[in-house]
């Protein structure tokens, strides 16, 4: 366990910069794996929200992993695209995390998910529009400003559009992030999904993505269903990934560069040894754009064996 201030508080710790290797999510159903022994992944995320606490059996099991292994939190929580702007409340408690923590990136949804003070349990799209974009430009700063350090912002999955939307999603993420400082979380299941069910081409957001803006890269499961006739893609996080998905992956690996890249698993979560061959499959697409075989991504995963 880590060492205990006078006041109670675990000390922090020291930001370890998330390789541009294949991490996955610490989810509680594999607390036991991690306190048990070392699992073999480069890095680890948590959602933000499920951490803001001062103490319990969560934190602790949290500090106790953190000693490991690399850090991303990542939160879907903070509605950045809220026109109402962001709870001051929730800022707080998330820089408390952060300064507990210290991990080495910390993210964020193109989103909204608050009105009134009260949370909605998902992440809706914004209109793509200048004045939606203006909104997000200050929520960023204002949260930036907040946290004390740059995070990154995520494209979403999406199931509707806006009329009124006059950007392409592409442009109105990289713009954000060129606006306001931040970096850019390139999900390629959102980017195959959300081209899926509103019918444009993948290839083409991707190569709209300026690479210097990425930071970080999400890989994850979807489902296949069906509304009113047609074809839906769900972003559910809920079972291995699609080999269209693997194969974008690829492709943004080839044009942007080595990134760290994490293996999404939140609904029906597998033993981990299942977990950890997805991953693995993202490290095999790491290590491929090495010229001369496995590269600091793999290394990097010994290092935490």
């Amino acid at each position: 366990m880590a060492l205990e201030r006078e006041n109670g508080l675990a000390e922090s710790f020291a930001r370890d910069p998330v390789p541009a290797a294949a991490g996955i999510g610490l989810r509680h159903t594999h607390y036991g794996d991690f306190l048990d022994g070392r699992p073999a992944t480069a890095w680890l995320e948590v959602h933000s929200e499920n951490y803001v606490c001062p103490g319990g059996p969560r934190m602790a099991t949290l500090e106790a992993v953190r000693q490991h292994y690399p850090l991303s939190c990542h939160g879907v929580g903070l509605s950045l695209g809220s026109a109402e702007g962001l709870d001051a409340g929730h800022l707080a408690r998330l820089r408390s995390l952060v300064d507990r923590f210290e991990p080495g990136l910390v993210s964020e949804h193109v989103s909204w998910s608050t009105t009134g003070g009260d949370y909605l349990n998902d992440l809706l799209p914004l209109p793509y529009t200048e004045e939606a974009l203006d909104v997000l430009v200050g929520n960023i700063g204002q949260a930036q400003d907040a946290l004390g350090r740059t995070i990154l912002i995520e494209n979403p999955s999406s199931y509707v559009t806006f009329a009124e939307s006059t950007i392409p999603e592409w442009e109105f993420c990289a713009e954000a992030a060129r606006r306001s400082g931040c970096g850019l979380l390139l999900d390629v299941n959102n980017i195959h999904v959300s081209a899926h069910n509103h019918g444009y081409d993948a290839l083409e957001f991707l190569n709209g993505i300026p690479g210097e803006l990425v930071g970080e890269i999400h890989i994850a499961g979807h489902a296949d269903t069906e509304w009113d006739g047609r074809p839906v893609l769900i972003d559910d996080h809920g079972s291995t990934v699609k080999d269209a998905v693997w194969d974008l992956l690829d492709t943004a690996l080839a044009r942007i560069g080595p990134k760290p890249v994490l293996m999404e698993w939140d609904l029906d979560l597998p033993p981990l040894d299942i977990l950890l061959g997805e991953a693995a499959k993202a490290q095999a697409a790491l290590d491929r754009l090495a010229p001369h075989g496995p590269g600091l991504g793999s290394r990097a995963m010994d290092d935490a064996a």
